[in-house]
């Protein structure tokens, strides 16, 4: 049953909430993409945010759950997720989409229940993925994720917020080969009522090219360090990029570099000195 919490939570009201989703929606232009430096937590929110030319932020829930000591994959449950989304939503002035996971549900009353409660915390935004257990998982059927995805965006709709839905393509992550059988998956999710596809595994030029050529919609990416150069992404029509737990590792990689050369009696590095 949806929850009958009012809409004002933490200085956040719906009319907000709604029109930082459609800010959110506008700035996925097929060319000009959105690039979003994910983040885990309120101060790594309020850094990226303060950051010129970021317009939007989004979570990542490896890192949220990596900071939380939990496997990845909902090892955090539904009001630990929502804990952890409002820490970032409420730290900014900027739309922030929540990596969502499964929607911490298994069909589409529940995925409604938990998408309306998401929308009360202030997302702007979600990704739902359609892979059972981690991205090289069995899927759910396309039934049911279509199911899921129309029922997140009823959400949206019952509340009055347009909320981002970036659906989640898991296909390649475990079948490389099976690429019919994604388009006909992201077709049917953007069909659904989603905004983006979001597709994993479409590491070449040329496979982000005919992703682009054979879906019906947006499609958004992740890159990372071997990824098709994110100028390229842009000029090919990709209209959303983010890196998922790659900034988590970007940070811990300094980190450790920095308590390598401080235990070596090094030179003090001039990140200590960072005003945030």
């Amino acid at each position: 049953m949806l929850s009958g919490r009012g809409w004002f939570d933490g200085g956040m009201s719906i009319q907000s909430t709604a029109e930082k989703a459609e800010l959110l929606r506008s700035l996925h232009v097929p060319g000009d993409p959105l690039i979003v430096t994910n983040v885990w937590d309120a101060v790594t929110a309020r850094v990226v945010a303060a950051t010129p030319g970021v317009k939007a932020l989004a979570t990542a829930s490896h890192s949220i759950s990596d900071a939380h000591g939990v496997e990845d994959g909902e090892g955090l449950d539904v009001d630990e997720a929502l804990a952890a989304a409002q820490l970032v939503i409420r730290a900014v002035d900027l739309p922030v989409s929540v990596d969502f996971e499964k929607a911490y549900a298994k069909d589409a009353p529940g995925t409604r229940d938990t998408v309306w409660r998401l929308i009360e915390a202030g997302a702007a935004g979600l990704n739902i993925e359609d892979s059972l257990g981690q991205a090289k998982a069995p899927l759910y059927d396309l039934d049911t994720q279509v199911a899921k995805i129309a029922a997140a965006r009823a959400a949206g709709d019952r509340a009055g917020v347009p909320i981002v839905i970036n659906a989640r393509v898991d296909v390649l992550a475990g079948a490389p080969d099976d690429w019919e059988d994604m388009v006909r998956r992201a077709n049917a999710y953007l069909e659904a009522g989603a905004d983006c596809a979001f597709v994993l595994g479409l590491s070449t030029e040329d496979l982000v090219k005919r992703a682009l050529d054979e879906i019906g919609g947006k499609v958004s990416v992740i890159s990372g360090p071997t990824s098709v150069p994110l100028a390229r992404l842009a000029e090919l029509g990709v209209s959303r990029v983010s890196f998922g737990p790659g900034i988590l590792r970007l940070a811990l990689a300094h980190v450790q570099q920095a308590a390598a050369q401080l235990t070596a009696r090094g030179e003090y590095p001039a990140e200590l000195g960072f005003d945030y």
